[in-house]
């Protein structure tokens, strides 16, 4: 099979479906693998937590405050497990508790709970006035949350809190701890949630990672200079900052935008991006002579979908794909 990259750019140009076609047999898909990345909590340090909270509170009995906080200070993991339970993120559970209780708790302070906890899941917390503060509001909010159970919000919407474990406060969540819930159930929820959802979205950058770490590989390996770029990095004469730039932001020669998804609607916002970098490469120059070539380095089954969007990929780079 001949690749766009290997062909003049006439031939591409006039056989421009056949080589997106090319493209299209190429790609692969890992969605199945995940790497787990630093954090990952394997399945008997979440239930160590799950235990403790169970235990303390009589079975689930008594989710009063007191009793929660005594337990996810000695072992922090439990507060994974009571955001399990109420199904929300990071986030989330910081906005509604600085709703309900009046104090103050950031969005990024929850995310780096969340952060430190998985990375040292039984280490006690630091009883730091603030942290202690801001936590007491979550666990507050969460005991109030999944003691009350799921409002009625009428029959054209579903409260979050309408799961099978909370629908009906403290009762669905013992009857669930006590003699476990229906498989086809459990089935529906993860449906409902996206399966490994929040570990996929919490490793997406290593996942793109694979593909750079080649690239860096491949660059050393042939003694090329290169200047990798940082998420969100202002550099000089780019608006944009490419993933690569060879040999230098000062002197571009090529650039390099590389990209691995299985979402199709990302992949289009990479195809603009390149199309952005090549248009940008013009600019002040004759139409044969671009300032630099921009070259794609692409993955997963998100670029397979539209065939459009292979087709103006191809032609912003050039065949450099």
């Amino acid at each position: 099979m001949t690749f766009p990259f290997e062909v003049p750019f006439t031939e591409l140009e006039a056989n421009l479906d056949t080589y997106v076609s090319a493209v299209f047999s190429s790609l692969e898909s890992e969605f199945l693998v995940l790497p787990k990345g630093e954090g990952f909590i394997e399945y008997p340090i979440f239930e160590r937590g799950y235990e403790a909270l169970k235990r303390a509170t009589g079975g689930f009995r008594d989710l009063s405050v007191e009793l929660v906080m005594a337990t996810v200070i000695e072992i922090p993991i439990a507060v994974i497990v009571l955001r399990a339970m109420l199904g929300f993120t990071p986030s989330e559970w910081a906005y509604i508790a600085s709703e309900k209780t009046g104090v103050q708790v950031s969005q990024n302070f929850a995310r780096s709970l969340d952060r430190h906890i998985r990375l040292a899941p039984l280490a006690p917390l630091p009883r730091h006035s603030v942290t202690v503060q801001r936590l007491r509001a979550m666990v507050e909010v969460a005991c109030g949350l999944l003691s009350s159970g799921s409002p009625d919000v009428g029959s054209d919407r579903i409260h979050r809190l309408d799961k099978a474990d909370t629908r009906d406060g403290l009762v669905s969540i013992r009857a669930i701890a006590s003699v476990g819930s229906p498989y086809a159930m459990l089935l529906y929820e993860r449906f409902l949630g996206r399966p490994f959802a929040g570990h996929r979205d919490s490793v997406s950058e290593l996942v793109g990672d694979v593909l750079e770490s080649a690239i860096e590989n491949v660059l050393s390996k042939a003694g090329i200079s290169y200047r990798k770029t940082r998420r969100a990095e202002r550099v000089h004469s780019f608006d944009q900052a490419p993933d690569f730039i060879i040999p230098s932001e000062f002197n571009p020669q090529v650039v390099i935008e590389a990209k691995l998804t299985e979402d199709d609607g990302t992949a289009r916002d990479k195809v603009t991006r390149i199309q952005h970098l090549a248009e940008l490469s013009l600019q002040d120059r004759a139409q044969d002579s671009p300032r630099f070539e921009v070259v794609a380095c692409i993955g997963g089954r998100g670029f397979g979908v539209r065939r459009e969007d292979m087709r103006k990929l191809l032609l912003a780079t050039k065949s450099s794909l």
